[in-house]
C-alpha cells in the first residue's frame, strides 16, 4: 500500500508541474468565465442597450381601429407609437432620418386587401417586419371585425381560446425532465473520462522511454506502477472536473442574470443519489478505459507512435459515447437498455438515465457487476502485458506478440 501511494504522489506531482497541464487548465478556466459574460459583453459593446427600436405606425385611413387595436410596449423590444396623421412620404423619410424613429409601418387598403409598407433608413441583412407587431394586428383586425358582426366579447374569447397541451408518457421506462441536460451531461462525462484515461497511456510511454521506469522497476511491483500511475491520473482528473464545475456555477450565479438558465435548463432533478451515481460510474469507467491505456502505453516503444496505438481503444471510447447520445434520443428504447449495461457505454449512459428517471434498479445492479468484472480483467491483462514489455525499448510491440507474452505467463 506504502508504494502504491508513493507512486500515486509521483504520478500526480509530475502531471499537474507539466506546461500542458497548467496551460490547459488556464485556458479552459478563461473560455467559461467568458463564455459566461458574453451576454455582459454584448452590453457594453451595445449603443442601444437600455432603447427599443421606436416605431411609427401611421393609419390615416382608421383601418385597424384605435379603439380595438391594442399593442403591449412592455414584452417587447420595440416601443410602438400609432397616429392617423396623413404623412407624405418625405415628412416619414424626414423622421426617420432626424432620428425620431427607426422605421415607420404605413397601413393602407388597395382594393379588399390592407397593405403595410415598412419604412427603414437602410435594410440590414435579415431585418424584416417586427413578426410579433403583424401577429398583434392580424389577431386583434380579424377579432373587430367579428365584434362587427354582432358576437358578444364572450363569443369572441370562446374563438380565441388557447390549448393546454400536454404530454403523457405510457412507458414506464419513458424519460423525466430536460433530457437537453442529460444530453450535455453525457458529453461532459464522456470528455472527462476519455481524457482523463487517455493521460496514462502518455504518461508510460513518456516515462518508459525516458528510463524513469527502471528506477520504479527496481523498487516496487509492475502491478504498483500501473495501478499507481492509474490512481494518481485518476485524482488529478477528477481534481479538473470538480474546479471546471464549481467554476462554471460561480460564473453563471456572478456573471449571469438571476433565474436566466431556469427556462433551459431543469436542474430539480440532479440529486445527491443522482451525484453519488455519476461519481461511481466515472470513477468505474475512468478505470477501465485507463487500464486499456495503460495497456496500449506499455506497448508503445517511443511516444510519436502513442496515438495510432491509442486508435482502438479511442474507437471503442466514441462507439460506447454515441450509443449513450442517441440512446437519448429514445430513452425507452431497447438499444438504451443495452447500452445501460454495455460496460464501454454505461458509464456515459447509466448515470443520465437515472437523471431522467428511466432507470430501474436491477439495471444498475447488473451494470456496476459487469463494470467490476471488465476492469479486473482488463487489469489483469494490462499489468502481465506491462511486465515484460516495460523495459522493451526496441521495437513496438504489436497485438500478435502481447498476446503471446500473455499467454507464456499464464502458461
Amino acid at each position: 500500500m506504502k508504494d502504491l501511494i508513493t507512486v500515486a504522489e509521483f504520478t500526480i506531482k509530475e502531471a499537474i508541474k507539466r506546461k500542458s497541464f497548467i496551460i490547459s487548465m488556464l485556458i479552459i478556466l478563461a473560455i467559461i468565465i467568458l463564455g459566461f459574460n458574453i451576454p455582459n459583453i454584448v452590453n457594453i459593446f451595445s449603443n442601444d442597450e437600455d432603447e427599443k427600436t421606436k416605431v411609427l405606425i401611421i393609419d390615416s385611413e382608421n383601418i385597424l381601429g384605435e379603439t380595438q387595436i391594442r399593442i403591449d410596449n412592455t414584452n417587447t423590444n420595440y416601443d410602438y407609437t400609432i397616429t392617423k396623421e396623413n404623412l407624405s412620404e418625405n415628412q416619414v423619410k424626414e423622421k426617420i432620418e432626424n432620428k425620431e424613429y427607426d422605421s415607420c409601418l404605413v397601413v393602407s387598403k388597395v382594393e379588399n386587401q390592407i397593405k403595410l409598407d415598412y419604412v427603414v433608413e437602410s435594410i440590414m441583412m435579415g431585418e424584416t417586419i417586427p413578426e410579433d407587431l403583424i401577429e398583434s394586428f392580424s389577431v386583434q383586425y380579424t377579432a373587430s371585425q367579428i365584434k362587427k358582426a354582432g358576437l358578444t366579447q364572450e363569443q369572441l374569447q370562446a374563438m380565441f381560446t388557447d390549448f393546454d397541451v400536454n404530454v403523457i408518457q405510457t412507458d414506464e421506462n419513458a424519460a423525466k425532465g430536460n433530457v437537453l441536460v442529460a444530453m450535455l451531461l453525457s458529453i461532459v462525462l464522456f470528455y472527462a473520462i476519455y481524457f482523463c484515461a487517455y493521460q496514462v497511456s502518455t504518461s508510460i510511454t513518456t516515462e518508459k522511454t525516458s528510463k524513469i521506469m527502471e528506477t520504479l522497476v527496481t523498487s516496487t511491483s509492475p502491478k504498483t506502477i500501473v495501478l499507481g500511475k492509474t490512481i494518481g491520473i485518476g485524482i488529478v482528473g477528477l481534481l479538473q472536473v470538480i474546479i471546471i464545475a464549481v467554476t462554471a456555477i460561480l460564473s453563471a450565479n456572478t456573471f449571469l442574470p438571476a433565474g436566466s438558465l431556469e427556462g433551459i435548463f431543469d436542474m430539480s432533478s440532479i440529486t445527491p443519489l443522482f451525484c453519488i451515481a455519476t461519481l461511481v460510474y466515472f470513477l468505474l469507467g475512468y478505470f477501465m478505459y485507463a487500464l486499456l491505456y495503460a495497456l496500449t502505453g506499455s506497448m508503445v516503444a517511443k511516444p510519436e507512435d502513442i496515438q495510432s496505438a491509442n486508435t482502438p481503444v479511442a474507437i471503442l471510447a466514441v462507439i460506447g459515447f454515441y450509443l449513450s447520445y442517441f440512446s437519448m434520443m429514445n430513452p425507452a428504447s431497447n438499444i438504451n437498455l443495452f447500452a445501460a449495461v454495455f460496460p464501454i457505454s454505461s458509464p456515459f449512459c447509466m448515470p443520465l438515465r437515472i437523471l431522467v428517471g428511466s432507470a430501474k434498479m436491477s439495471e444498475v445492479v447488473t451494470s456496476i457487476p459487469i463494470l467490476i468484472i471488465c476492469i479486473l480483467v482488463i487489469a489483469k491483462v494490462s499489468i502481465k502485458i506491462y511486465s515484460s514489455a516495460i523495459l522493451n525499448y526496441g521495437t513496438k510491440m504489436n497485438l500478435k506478440s502481447a498476446i503471446k507474452i500473455f499467454k507464456s505467463k499464464e502458461n
